[in-house]
């Protein structure tokens, strides 16, 4: 086989798998290993399962929403963002299939071994993230596939926030010590809300194509002025969450130093507040994807300086 076709062929699945978004599904992995660092237990190998089985998971998401909203219409002449490759024609219908397939078993292999073999879990921790295991794929692939996609009933954002979120951090925090601190679920949450404001950033990029197709978004259900007070909220919310973890662990003033950080944000809230109505957000999305993840390493090495 010519070296130019596999390159050809690597690089249409590089762009439908778009590894610019890769670094938000390792923020939260990275702030559940942090979290977990700063307790003195470490588990490099669950660590680095939990960090692949992520990043499995958000490719997988990524070629189901190709696949899906090009099945329904969306992605279309209309849409801002960059072409698909399926709009494109670089890939076909049956070939992504066979990509989503490949994908998903992927996961559950890189899963299975995380929980399975190397977690070292009792039978009923096992069902337990066997069963979120199966909820991350499934909610990875129905975003935009089949018959009643949540992406399209205005849902997409609870999911990003519970996985993203809440199951990234907490699960690989457990995962790292079998202990729960009902502490952690503050930086989960702050995790959840970094996540939600990239796919809100998408959505208000989106917003118009989106709403004359019938994809739901939260931001099509609300507008985009609410849209962009749901931004800042968000945001903000982040940061807060942070600071009050901190201060319930009595960490020093020094650990609150992720704070030098806010002044980023702050600017991608004013160009956002510019651009949010013409729809041209597509630059603040790699933007805010590496802001939350140099947030969570500055946030983490503050966390274990003060442990």
């Amino acid at each position: 086989m010519p070296q130019s076709i596999v390159v050809e062929g690597v690089s249409k699945w590089m762009k439908a798998a778009r590894p610019r978004t890769v670094l938000l599904s390792l923020s939260g992995v990275m702030m559940g290993c942090f979290l977990a660092a700063s307790t003195g237990l470490r588990n490099p190998v669950v660590w680095l399962l939990c960090a692949l089985t992520a990043i499995i998971l958000q490719v997988l998401s990524n070629l189901a929403n190709d696949y899906g909203d090009f099945k329904k219409g969306v992605d279309n002449a209309h849409r801002t963002g960059p072409q698909r490759t399926l709009q494109s024609g670089a890939i076909t219908e049956r070939q992504m299939r066979i990509g989503i397939a490949v994908t998903a078993a992927i996961a559950f292999v890189t899963g299975a071994l995380l929980i399975f073999v190397f977690a070292r879990l009792t039978w009923r921790e096992l069902a337990v993230f066997a069963a979120l295991g199966v909820g991350a794929v499934l909610a990875a692939m129905l975003y935009t596939l089949g018959k009643h996609p949540y992406g399209y009933r205005g849902l997409g954002d609870l999911f990003c926030f519970l996985f993203f979120g809440w199951v990234a951090v907490v699960g690989t925090y457990y995962l790292s010590t079998k202990s729960l601190d009902f502490a952690v679920l503050l930086p989960a949450t702050a995790m959840g809300f970094l996540s939600n404001a990239v796919l809100n950033i998408n959505n208000m990029r989106d917003y118009e194509n989106d709403k004359a197709n019938g994809k739901n978004s939260l931001v099509v259900k609300v507008g985009l002025k609410w849209a962009f007070a749901y931004h800042v909220f968000l945001i903000v919310g982040a940061f807060l969450c942070l600071s009050v973890f901190l201060w319930l662990k009595q960490a020093p003033w020094y650990a609150f130093a992720f704070w030098l950080l806010f002044p980023l944000f702050a600017k991608d809230l004013i160009t956002i507040r510019k651009k949010f109505e013409s729809g041209h957000l597509d630059p603040m999305l790699p933007k805010q994807v590496v802001h939350t993840f140099l947030l969570t390493i500055v946030f983490g090495i503050m966390l274990l300086l003060a442990s």
